[in-house]
């Protein structure tokens, strides 16, 4: 049973955060295909900005601030204006293709699918920089009961947690 314990930590280890050697490619091309299914399905548009502005966020697995998306955006054409890059972002953020880490000031691209509501438990490394975004039920339920007996109803409950990826403490 313990063996089993340990193949299923591992296991949740490479779904949170990829590894160094992952098909970053495939990866990214995965995440715009999920993107535009989604907004198929809800009939939205995803613009060629807001396309581009997901793009640049999957580049890597690390969080990146309006203005980083503004000089990565500016390397292959025009220098968007910010108010560009947050409309961009707040429809990433409603159609939950994009989160906010609060404690970054930054964004990061979505790559599970659930609802905007859902509880989000963002592990970020300290060292490298990535960010992997873990499954949050357990935790949800805590919150969800400790606020009702304070009488507080959450609008986003969103935990962020930084530390080491296993990938750095085993380097």
């Amino acid at each position: 049973m313990k063996a089993e314990f340990s193949l299923a930590k591992k296991s949740q280890r490479r779904t949170v955060f990829p590894t160094p050697d992952h098909d970053h490619g495939r990866c990214a091309h995965d995440a715009i295909a999920h993107a535009e299914a989604i907004c198929a399905a809800r009939k939205e548009r995803l613009t060629p900005i807001r396309h581009r502005v997901l793009e640049a966020l999957l580049a890597s697995h690390q969080p990146l601030g309006a203005y980083e998306l503004i000089d990565r955006l500016a390397v292959r054409g025009a220098r968007p204006a910010p108010i560009t890059i947050y409309r961009a972002l707040d429809f990433l953020r409603e159609q939950s293709l994009v989160h906010r880490i609060e404690s970054r000031n930054a964004f990061i691209a979505c790559v599970h699918n659930h609802d905007s509501h859902d509880p989000v438990v963002f592990l970020i490394c300290e060292q490298c920089g990535a960010v992997g975004e873990a499954a949050a039920a357990a935790v949800a339920e805590t919150i969800k009961t400790a606020s009702r007996a304070a009488g507080f109803t959450p609008k986003t409950p969103v935990i962020e947690i930084s530390g080491i990826c296993a990938h750095c403490k085993a380097a």
